[in-house]
């Protein structure tokens, strides 16, 4: 069973900028892993209110990252997660 945590940290500002227009419905983010390690795909709030960035934490393996977002049609949609392995 996935337990992952997503926090907002909204900076308050809104984006001046336009967004990528080869992203109209937003973007999956894939984190670095290697092809044997687990994954785990989280979904974000989707877009998000403004520029900040989301904290997403799993809390069965330890891992953690951190994406930007802008508040715009661009915004990630989800992240897949590696596994942190236990050793």
């Amino acid at each position: 069973m996935i337990n992952v945590k997503v926090t907002w940290v909204d900076s308050g500002r809104t984006a001046t900028g336009k967004s990528d227009p080869d992203y109209p419905d937003g973007m999956d983010v894939r984190l670095p892993h290697s092809r044997f390690q687990p994954t785990c795909l989280v979904t974000l709030p989707y877009p998000a209110p403004r520029i900040g960035f989301h904290v997403i934490e799993c809390e069965r393996c330890g891992y953690s990252a951190v994406v930007t977002a802008a508040g715009r049609r661009d915004d990630p949609r989800s992240v897949t997660l590696p596994c942190k392995t236990r050793r």
